[in-house]
């Protein structure tokens, strides 16, 4: 291999032909293993390296940035950056980018996935079958599930996901209401059809209730038992944004005392799911591993995005997502080419 190259570890297999491209350009080390390197193996592996394309799994902290002497710029592969310790990197110079827009409407459809499924109880249908317990061809009760259209849908966080799952749910005649910390233009909530209510107005009000928001302080457990006891005994909660959101212990208590009828789930505080966690035990809960993001054309466009982007700044030329613009002040990009 040629001299001179900048240095990158990639801490996953992303998704083809984008790890080729990068090594056009680069020395690329990957982690062979489908999961996540240990702590130990990615403190090593960054000492000499240039760059670090890494995953929302992979914590990168002042212990990790000691431990990288020459990063000048991390790509995560994720729109979600609560893994980084982004003042921390600023404050060395290091170049943060992430792959925002690209997974929205891959993750909207997944959200209207799990609320049909939720609903009428597809995930619970299909176990019924592969068990052998259809003995009955066709019953007037048998596996009634309740109706969405027409229905009420709260958007809790009307950013781009939220508005692609407001947009869809027009199609389904639904009443939207959303809440957010900073309430959207009135051009915004015209275009998505959305009316911003209170996060107990909400909660009281739907039918539905679909999560769409970072996790942050104000964030973390916003659903809990308080506002899970708002909710309606026939509403179901959805969430496809990230799992410290929900206090999975009081969800699991409002679902066994019936606070409300079920929950589609595509994330969860600890992920993979313990196989000792009470929601495994609810059939009324749809489960799903952490895959709402998972078409190829979304999962595609975060790796070419992710590596462009690590490339642009490795060539002294400005990223096109860049989580940290403020770094510039620190070391400007003439100074972190290496290209």
């Amino acid at each position: 291999m040629p001299m001179g190259k900048p240095k990158v570890y990639v801490t996953r297999q992303i998704v083809p032909p984008w790890l080729d491209y990068l090594k056009e350009t680069c020395d690329v080390e990957l982690n062979p293993s489908e999961d996540a390197p240990p702590r130990k193996v990615l403190l090593e592996k960054v000492r000499d390296k240039d760059a670090l394309l890494c995953m929302l799994t992979d914590r990168i902290d002042a212990e990790l940035l000691d431990a990288a002497p020459n990063l000048v710029v991390i790509g995560t592969h994720s729109v979600g950056f609560e893994h980084i310790d982004v003042a921390e990197a600023t404050r060395r110079g290091i170049y943060l980018t992430y792959t925002p827009g690209v997974l929205t409407d891959a993750t909207a459809d997944f959200t209207w996935a799990l609320i049909l499924a939720s609903a009428r109880r597809l995930a619970e249908g299909d176990r019924y079958i592969r068990a052998g317990k259809w003995k009955v061809g066709w019953a007037p009760t048998m596996f009634l599930g309740a109706k969405v259209s027409g229905r009420t849908l709260g958007i809790v966080g009307l950013g781009r996901i939220g508005q692609a799952v407001a947009k869809r749910a027009k199609g389904f005649d639904m009443r939207i209401l959303y809440y957010d910390v900073i309430r959207a233009r009135p051009e915004v909530e015209k275009e998505v059809g959305a009316t911003f209510v209170s996060l107990e107005q909400l909660l009281r009000e739907s039918d539905f209730v679909s999560l769409h928001v970072p996790v942050t302080k104000e964030t973390f457990h916003m659903i809990n038992e308080k506002t899970l006891r708002m909710m309606k005994p026939t509403a179901f909660l959805i969430n496809t944004s990230r799992g410290a959101v929900v206090d999975e212990k009081a969800l699991a208590k409002a679902i066994e005392e019936k606070w409300i009828a079920g929950a589609g789930l595509d994330v969860f505080e600890k992920e993979p799911l313990p196989m000792d966690s009470p929601l495994l035990k609810f059939e009324n809960v749809t489960l799903a591993p952490h895959i709402a993001s998972a078409d190829i054309d979304a999962r595609s466009k975060m790796s070419e995005l992710v590596v462009k982007d690590i490339i642009a700044v490795l060539k002294g030329e400005m990223p096109k997502a860049l989580i940290n613009p403020e770094v510039q002040k620190v070391r400007p990009l003439s100074q972190v080419k290496r290209l």
